[in-house]
């Protein structure tokens, strides 16, 4: 080896340490990319595009919104696996795509067990919506419609089989003891057209200021929210509790930042911070009720691992007790 070969390599093997020992390191890359499971423009990306620029700030780089949509979020979620652990390809991730994808979908290559929770960006409301002529009011009318409609029974949409508001009304449909059809859709955009144009008679679907629009609109009817309580965005929509026909039939839609479990935990621990601090800003908070979400209390490391452990064990129990089988 020539000493001129010999010095490069030193310099070489010294780049890489420094690469590696600092988080960031603009020796390897000089952005980090928040994954997004669905195209521009909806409410996935509107939360993304809220919550990159606060996080870049804590981290001290660019966080680049990254759309990959796909086989129901799953490429999106591949996506990260397949990226170098370092923390910097976060996915931003719902119970959809890492929990219940791979229960619904036999094609699915990936497990909850794969990712780790790094922080809950936000939740949102969920409801129960209905055709504005259906004639219901409230869940309990709504039951007692499907009970007297054995011969033809009412339709539901979702966006696809194993999302969760499929889960969600199959749940209802063993709980209440009454037979639906179910009708998926590609995604909200036409269920919430056709929900409107009376094809489907009712719907689980995420409130959204759109969805309330098409409201006052006399164009659907919001029947009741899934909450424990209700939410100061619909303080005038009662929760399915408050009725008689589904009792503790509480669900909420949740989003949060994700890593591959193999992450290691120094990386996970800055991003957690940052995603923390992050959330706490104002701005932030202001924009995410803009979008009809609940910006997320802090939580730590421990108590994300926890609840995500909970959401997988809720999710894969119910898939076993409503019969679900990948397709």
């Amino acid at each position: 080896m020539t000493q001129t070969t010999s010095r490069r390599a030193v310099l070489s093997s010294v780049a890489a340490l420094a690469g590696m020992a600092v988080w960031p390191g603009v020796a390897a890359r000089t952005s980090a990319s928040l994954v997004v499971p669905f195209p521009a423009g909806g409410p996935s990306d509107a939360i993304a595009r809220i919550v990159n620029g606060p996080l870049g700030r804590e981290l001290g780089e660019q966080v680049l919104v990254e759309n990959v949509g796909g086989a129901a979020g799953t490429l999106a979620a591949q996506r990260v696996l397949r990226a170098a652990a370092d923390g910097r390809t976060i996915l931003q991730g719902t119970p959809n795509e890492t929990i219940l994808a791979p229960l619904a979908l036999a094609a699915a290559t990936i497990r909850a067990e794969d990712f780790r929770l790094v922080h809950v960006v936000a939740s949102a409301v969920l409801v129960f919506a209905t055709r504005a002529d259906l004639g219901v009011r409230t869940v309990d009318e709504l039951v007692t419609l499907a009970r007297n409609s054995a011969a033809r029974p009412l339709t539901y949409g979702s966006i696809g089989i194993g999302s969760l508001n499929h889960f969600i009304v199959e749940d209802m449909q063993r709980r209440a003891g009454i037979q639906l059809q179910h009708v998926p859709y590609r995604g909200n955009a036409p269920l919430v057209q056709d929900l409107a144009g009376g094809q489907v008679d009712f719907a689980v679907l995420v409130y959204s200021a759109a969805l309330g629009g098409m409201v006052e609109q006399g164009r659907l009817r919001v029947i009741a929210q899934l909450g424990a309580q209700r939410s100061d965005l619909l303080g005038n929509v009662p929760t399915v509790a408050e009725g008689e026909s589904l009792r503790n039939f509480t669900f909420r839609v949740w989003t949060g930042l994700m890593v591959a479990r193999v992450t290691p935990e120094p990386l996970v621990q800055r991003l957690h911070a940052a995603t923390g601090r992050a959330l706490q800003d104002p701005a932030v908070r202001a924009r995410l009720v803009e979008q009809t979400q609940h910006a997320a209390a802090p939580m730590t490391l421990a108590e994300a691992d926890t609840f995500f452990a909970a959401e997988t064990a809720r999710y894969r129990a119910l898939a076993q007790a409503i019969g679900l089988r990948p397709q």
